[in-house]
């Protein structure tokens, strides 16, 4: 399968040296026994086994932040690895069992780095990422569990790294010299002052070109002991995206995830010279999108390339690296493959297909091709799958032990928090740190399962999504409801424990979670539905799901809100303008108001990765500006909050700020929060408190009566 247009770079296209390669860096151990009974309600999330399987490293926010910590499967105690107050995103425990490789968001922002610390909390140290502008992702270990790779950008000049985005005066808190910083705030967040606000790219100051932009992702080798130079797998300018996701055993191929939403890629790599033999589409969604077998003569992988949905595909290489042949080995012909995990063997697999939102978790063993006679061979194939059952509806990351009949997973559902769970041999065990069930909602609220609401656009396209109904409400009474739209666009509304949701059904608010067109799981054409022009149509597939509870009787025409986060919060603008008269208030959480200035602003594989979706900030600005909820701001009549973290360099800031300026200009009830030591997503316990409690009451004051 022939690759799309793009320009990677071999190893004697880039210099050698520190502006380049990641290099060690020693840190403070900040690892401790944790004795304190955690909270009744936590979560747990990204596990990733030893190589016995029996311990597992995960993200965790007991302490109020998600940290790296370590537990057994099977037991209550656990350690802290790493104590600072950095987000913890993603963990990856060595083959070999000796170090834990992790990505932290400095500030929560959305430049992220790779460390590594031994299990014992020992040698914690960066590997990359720590320089001002760099930005670091976690990518596969080697099989011996020698070096790890990683993918980094290229190093800003000094003094340079986003200038035209920081205050220069202001410096930002420690571990964050990449992050922009706010100055004049107190406490753990500010309001808009309606006489004042900051300046920020495309309000006023200088544009930045993100179609014109070129910087280089470069994937490393990495020794985790810092005793060998970094070597150069990958490097191309102008990516969107970059991640290593597996290397052969024998070393000589890298399976690279590259490319923008929409149009993700595998590159199979030789390392010795970084050259591309053969390109497969992939599908979005998770990044690990496959890997080899043992003998590196098949790649599998989860693709959704001429297809509706998502499949495994088994890719026929030759001793070169070569593409040979490539066949479907499962398929489901009504829903995706969501998840793929590779046992550590590279025999066996673990599926996750998504069906309407919930999970159906397979273990399957893998087939190679085997030669068995002079130009005769069996082709890969997939043996029969053998179902698990799963006490939650949805899966959100697997990690293959060394047991491959008892993989562990992380699970997520109504009526839980996110936990880890090991299923040895298909009985699910819930690990004992994390929450049970029964501590899922704090005193006085209840559990509430949601049920699958069916809407149909004015156009006839069916969508999709999820009701749930506020305790002690009889069936038949008409409700204020909160219609809440998720980001992406390319997520999917899941029904798992949400604690928005539950803050708001606890006050009496019915709550609507649709899909729109261009979300996830209902098949490729539904995501490919809003490109272009097509945008127009998702703003309306807003209003008709507003209307399809409406008519139904579920929710209050008379008191119904828009909420959403991400492009959700870019929905809730664009609904309040394009139909104003049909919600009594909205809530945008880091949206998008204005999309040609979300470009000037926005870090620069995102804008290349976005482009996609919503037309290309110079050939496309014309679209761009019809689309943008600043655009029609005229329309506005209907009081707003907007809600960001500090240092989103996702969707800047200034997004929300400037949509709040104009309707306070227009005389409309308008506020700005704005929470400390946030990025684009908000993952400081105390500060999702805040953001809940304001936005309920909020939502609460304007539905009543």
């Amino acid at each position: 399968m022939a690759a799309d247009a793009r320009d990677p770079m071999t190893a004697t296209d880039l210099p050698r040296g520190p502006l380049y390669a990641p290099e060690p860096a020693a840190l403070a151990d900040t690892s401790a026994p944790y004795d304190v009974p955690p909270p009744a309600v936590h979560g747990c999330w990204y596990p990733s086994a030893d190589p016995s399987g029996r311990h597992v490293a995960f993200v965790c926010d007991r302490a109020g932040v998600p940290q790296l910590w370590t537990g057994p499967v099977d037991g209550a105690r656990v350690r802290l690895l790493d104590g600072d107050p950095h987000p913890v995103t993603e963990v990856s425990w060595s083959p070999d069992g000796r170090w834990i490789a992790y990505t932290s968001a400095p500030g929560g922002g959305e430049l992220t780095r790779v460390l590594c610390v031994r299990p014992d909390g020992s040698g914690r140290h960066l590997l990359a990422g720590g320089e001002p502008g760099t930005s670091a992702r976690l990518g596969c270990w080697q099989h011996d569990g020698s070096a790890i790779a990683v993918t980094v950008t290229e190093s800003a000049p000094p003094g340079q790294a986003h200038a035209d985005r920081h205050h220069a005066d202001a410096p930002g808190p420690p571990g964050t010299e990449h992050a922009p910083h706010w100055a004049g705030r107190d406490g753990r967040a500010v309001l808009l002052n309606p006489a004042g606000g900051r300046r920020w790219p495309g309000t006023g100051s200088a544009r930045r070109d993100s179609g014109t932009e070129q910087r280089t992702l470069s994937a490393y080798l990495v020794d985790p002991e810092g005793t060998a130079a970094p070597v150069l797998l990958f490097s191309e300018r102008g990516a969107a995206n970059q991640r290593v996701c597996d290397l052969s055993h024998d070393g000589r191929l890298a399976l690279v995830y590259r490319g923008p939403r929409g149009r993700r890629e595998a590159l199979v790599v030789r390392t010795t010279d970084s050259s591309v033999t053969c390109a497969f589409p992939v599908a979005d969604g998770d990044p690990w999108v496959g890997g080899f077998s043992p003998d590196a003569g098949t790649v599998w992988l989860r693709s959704d390339a001429g297809r509706e949905y998502a499949a495994l595909l088994a890719a026929r290489l030759d001793a070169r690296g070569q593409l040979r042949t490539t066949r479907v080995v499962a398929e489901r012909p009504d829903c995706g493959l969501e998840l793929l995990a590779l046992g550590r063997d590279g025999r066996r697999a673990v599926l996750a297909w998504n069906r309407h939102g919930v999970s159906e978790l397979e273990l399957v063993r893998l087939d190679a091709a085997r030669r068995t006679g002079p130009g005769d061979e069996t082709p890969p194939r997939a043996g029969e799958a053998r179902r698990v059952d799963l006490p939650h509806e949805v899966v959100t990351r697997i990690a293959p032990s060394a047991d491959v009949d008892a993989p562990v997973v992380a699970l997520s559902g109504s009526r839980r928090h996110p936990g880890v769970w090991w299923l040895p041999h298909g009985a699910p065990l819930r690990t004992p740190w994390s929450s049970r069930d029964e501590d899922a909602f704090p005193p006085g609220l209840t559990p509430v399962r949601p049920t699958p609401v069916r809407p149909v656009a004015r156009d006839g396209l069916a969508l999709g999504g999820w009701y749930y109904r506020a305790p002690g409400r009889s069936p038949g009474e008409a409700a204020p409801c909160v219609l809440h739209l998720h980001g992406g666009p390319e997520e999917q509304e899941r029904p798992v424990l949400d604690p928005l949701y539950l803050e708001l059904l606890g006050r009496g608010l019915d709550v609507f979670a649709p899909d729109v067109r261009g979300s996830s799981g209902h098949g490729r054409s539904f995501v490919d539905a809003d490109l272009g022009t097509g945008r127009f149509d998702a703003i309306n597939d807003v209003a008709d799901c507003a209307a399809h509870v409406m008519v139904r009787g579920l929710a209050d025409p008379r008191r119904m809100a828009v909420m959403g986060r991400s492009y959700g919060g870019y929905l809730t603008m664009a609904a309040l303008v394009w139909h104003p008269g049909l919600f009594r208030t909205g809530v945008a959480v880091c949206g998008m108001s204005d999309l040609n200035t979300f470009f000037e602003g926005t870090e620069p594989w995102i804008a290349q990765s976005a482009a996609h979706k919503y037309g290309h900030p110079e050939r496309d600005r014309e679209l761009l500006r019809s689309l943008s909820p600043m655009s029609r701001v005229d329309a506005l009549r209907a009081p707003v909050l907007a809600v960001h973290g500090e240092y989103d360099t996702n969707v800047p800031p200034g997004e929300s700020e400037q949509f709040v300026r104009a309707a306070r200009d227009r005389g409309l009830e308008a506020e700005l929060l704005l929470l400390r030591d946030e990025g684009h997503d908000f993952r400081r316990a105390d500060n999702r408190r805040l953001f809940r409690r304001t936005a309920g009451d909020w939502l609460e004051r304007h539905l009543a009566g």
